[in-house]
């Protein structure tokens, strides 16, 4: 199945597993407070993400979706901003990076 033939709910849902699975290679516990906090962060943009995401394909009309699609893409670019700044840590590395900034991408551009 292509990704256009599956939901951005579920995508979306997909691109929160991804992160915790590379989040899962690093004992969270040991960081510093600073990544610890900025992890946080991204668990809960990628939450409000998905969430706006559900809210976008649930929309009764344009104006609902479009506001949806708007606070949906806001937390994306958040999360993408996150990844980005967890990968100089090496909390994410260059290929899971390249990956999930794809899918972060991908996403927002189909949110219109």
């Amino acid at each position: 199945m292509s990704a256009e033939q599956v939901s951005l709910s579920i995508r979306a849902s997909r691109l929160e597993s991804e992160v915790r699975t590379c989040l899962r290679k690093h004992d969270i516990s040991t960081l510093e407070r600073h990544l610890r906090d900025k992890i946080s962060e991204l668990q809960q943009d990628l939450a409000d993400a998905r969430r706006y995401i559900s809210d976008y394909e649930l929309s009764e009309t344009r104006e609902e979706q479009l506001q949806s699609a708007k606070l949906a893409k806001k937390w994306l670019r958040a999360v993408r901003r996150l990844i980005l700044s967890l990968s100089e840590h090496n909390i994410f590395g260059a290929i899971d990076v390249a990956h999930l900034s794809a899918q972060v991408e991908q996403l927002i551009e189909e949110l219109n």
